[in-house]
């Protein structure tokens, strides 16, 4: 088999969670950086990666770095790596995306046409043709410069693991697959303790709950690019991966999910999701305010999105919204709670400081994962881990 160095780039904040679900498959860690983990794997392993890690973007096969502060040193280094290795004579192959940070260079339409010719240069002698079909396979590349240090990495995933194809129909302002996900998997949250959200809109983390729940592969419904690089990764290496996805999965798991939406329409959306999902039956989805919110139950866990009051006319309605959340969560017994938001006052109206407070990005906005941490249950012989 192949060795690869695969690096999975991730929403800033979440690299810890993505570097624990990597450690996790088996795989060993070369790097982590700001927005991305790097390991090492072989084909199997770029299967695995895509089919089962929750907080991933996508995974990229490293084909070489190298430094660059001029748009000469960036050509001569594109030029250099074994473009061949990967990229058959007939592949359609562009820089898909090009990302600068604190670097010389930072045009990233320059940087993706430059790259591009390099590119071209390298593969016109190795292949000894003055011009290129493209009419094979995607192959698309994505480079990111830190630093005037140039990482370059073939993308095997297509569109983003945030899309697990459940989600047909969304909210006005979702929050991605990937990141709801990163929320569950930093809580200590198991599929026996109850989960409710509150403003649960098209139904996404209650519909990850769920996933984690009956321990299903994200990426088990779905198809990548790099299926159709048979010369890199074999077809029967993917039946595998979705075989050892479809042995996993237990549908039959006990749970208490519950998500609530003030909207009808939200609420009816967020069912159809989960019924897309495969995981409609291990959740309960309601009308309900978030001032109804309540359970008998103890040691539950809150783990939510609530608005931010990002469009004017909503910012007046913040005080009053976060203080019942603060109300609702006190009348709950030894619960945790678990919200993120950009609204800078959530503490205070809510009524107590967060235990622990994490700066995670919501796209390109910066939010607060703000945590407020329950009594943990009695020790239980029998409890399902």
């Amino acid at each position: 088999m192949r060795k690869f160095e695969l690096i999975a780039p991730c929403h800033f904040g979440m690299e810890s969670v993505l570097k624990r679900e990597i450690v996790d498959l088996g795989y060993d860690i070369t790097e982590v950086a700001d927005g991305r983990v790097t390991f090492f794997g072989d084909e199997e392993a770029l299967c695995r990666a895509n089919i089962f890690l929750r907080t991933a973007e996508r995974i990229l096969i490293k084909v070489g770095s190298f430094h660059a502060e001029s748009f000469e040193e960036l050509f001569q280094g594109t030029k250099t790596l074994p473009w061949e290795e990967f990229l058959p004579v007939d592949g359609k192959f562009w820089v898909a995306k090009a990302a600068s940070v604190k670097s010389k260079l930072f045009s990233p339409s320059d940087i993706q046409s430059i790259m591009k010719k390099a590119m071209v240069e390298r593969l016109k002698g190795i292949y000894r043709v003055s011009w290129f079909e493209e009419n094979g396979s995607s192959f698309p590349i994505r480079v990111f410069l830190m630093k005037d240090e140039v990482t370059v990495g073939l993308d095997t995933s297509g569109d983003s693991l945030h899309k697990r194809g459940y989600r047909k129909l969304t909210a006005k302002a979702p929050i991605a697959e990937n990141l709801a996900a990163a929320m569950i998997l930093l809580t200590p949250w198991k599929r026996d303790r109850i989960l409710i959200d509150p403003f649960c809109g098209s139904g996404t983390i209650p519909i990850e709950a769920a996933m984690i729940a009956a321990n299903m592969a994200p990426g088990m419904n779905r198809s990548f690019t790099a299926q159709n690089w048979p010369h890199i990764v074999g077809k029967k290496l993917w039946y595998e991966a979705v075989d050892e996805a479809a042995e996993l999965l237990d549908l039959n798991v006990e749970t208490d999910i519950q998500g609530y939406d003030i909207d009808d329409e939200m609420v009816s959306i967020a069912r159809q999701n989960a019924k897309l999902a495969g995981v409609d039956k291990l959740i309960h989805f309601q009308r309900r305010g978030v001032e109804q919110l309540s359970h008998s139950g103890k040691y539950g866990f809150i783990i939510t999105n609530p608005p931010y009051g990002e469009r004017l006319q909503e910012k007046s309605e913040m005080p009053a919204l976060y203080r019942t959340i603060g109300e609702r969560y006190r009348g709950l017994d030894a619960w945790s709670l678990y919200l993120i938001t950009a609204y800078e006052q959530a503490e205070d109206d809510i009524g107590r400081k967060a235990d622990k407070n994490r700066k995670l990005y919501n796209g390109m906005m910066k939010t607060y994962y703000y945590q407020f941490l329950g009594p943990k249950p009695k020790s239980r012989r029998h409890t399902d881990h």
